[in-house]
């Protein structure tokens, strides 16, 4: 199990009112120390064990399986944040074709985080597969249908987009700035390739880039496809909605449009690893977690294509109908997206 670390103090601490596991785990963590940190588990290990058992369990048959702990805690690292490395060994009281598996930890009740997810990814008595569990859906059999698993990672990517404010201004800043649906539909793809690519490589550990590279640049793409459009404005004026010469086909675009979509592509790159980075996998390739990873993937894109379905239609009647409005329209929401990359960008720089 890998938790992270200051959530695991104290919630075990207040759990089990263990005050000298939250004075010395906390003071281990400010100052991080990783060894302060794996000696503050290691000599308090009762109360971890009790909390993480008591939250997370196993059961076959309709009986508890009871863990063990194998080693002492270990630290770890994802995002420059410290992680505990537990390792149970679950003991069943039978052998049986279906194991229940729930997870109430860090519940919304103990005030400290929102929103919790879990991702257990298994391999149980010839059984594998991946499953994302929060408050709604606390617990999963590993008896359940496909279906049933990867309908848990859609909508988990679904949320994920819907919940993430940078990516959904970074898609509206694509929306504002596209002059027609060709434009659009090419942004969104090169969009999708791109971050599908590195989300893929990232959440199987097959990349590993840090959140402090990530993060920044993510705010950067921000501002810089929305500042595009302003570029377009204040060096066209009126006219920054026309097409250059463009060659021949539906999906032609001109200079420009060619231009923009290369610096798109490059962001999804980016924009792809925020998404695993905020998933939190990054384990070993396994077919598995692969499909998990592309059905989460299929409902981050069903977001996406809803809101461009939606804001894009009536972006086009509005330039159609009034066309100095709709520059206007544009110009606003890409100033307001482009301000707001540029704070979380000077934000993220200077990790405050």
């Amino acid at each position: 199990m890998e938790l992270e670390y200051d959530l695991l103090v104290v919630s075990a601490a207040d759990a089990g009112d263990d005050d000298p596991l939250f004075r010395a785990g906390t003071a281990a963590f400010e100052a991080g120390d990783t060894a302060a940190q794996a000696a503050a588990l290691k000599g308090h290990a009762s109360a971890v064990l009790g909390y993480v058992s008591d939250r997370f369990s196993v059961s076959s048959g309709g009986a508890d399986c009871r863990p063990t702990p194998v080693g002492d805690a270990m630290i770890g690292e994802r995002e420059g944040v410290p992680y505990a490395d537990l390792l149970l060994d679950w003991t069943c009281p039978e052998r049986v074709d279906e194991h229940v598996v729930r997870s109430g930890l860090f519940p919304d009740g103990e005030g400290y985080v929102k929103g919790t997810k879990t991702i257990v990814t298994y391999e149980i008595d010839g059984r594998s597969g991946s499953a994302a569990l929060d408050a709604a859906n606390p617990s999963f059999s590993t008896a359940q249908a496909w279906y049933e698993r990867f309908g848990e990672f859609f909508l988990l990517g679904a949320e994920h987009l819907l919940t993430g404010i940078d990516h959904i201004l970074f898609l509206l800043a694509l929306i504002a700035g596209s002059r027609r649906l060709r434009e659009i539909v090419l942004a969104a793809t090169s969009f999708t390739l791109a971050h599908s690519v590195t989300f893929m490589l990232a959440a199987l550990g097959l990349v590993e880039v840090p959140g402090v590279i990530v993060e920044p640049i993510i705010a950067l793409s921000i501002a810089v496809v929305a500042g595009w459009h302003l570029w377009g404005i204040w060096r066209r004026g009126e006219h920054a909605a026309d097409l250059e010469t463009a060659g021949r086909g539906h999906f032609s675009l001109d200079r420009a449009g060619w231009a923009r979509l290369g610096v798109v592509f490059c962001f999804g790159l980016v924009h792809g690893l925020g998404f695993a980075g905020a998933l939190g996998i990054d384990a070993a390739w396994s077919w598995t977690l692969l499909w998990s990873l592309l059905v989460f993937n299929v409902g981050i894109e069903a977001v996406q294509l809803t809101i461009i379905a939606v804001v894009f239609p009536l972006l086009f009647v509005l330039r159609r109908r009034a066309p100095k409005a709709g520059l206007w329209a544009t110009g606003a929401v890409s100033a307001a997206v482009s301000l707001m990359g540029l704070i979380w960008f000077v934000q993220r720089i200077s990790g405050s």
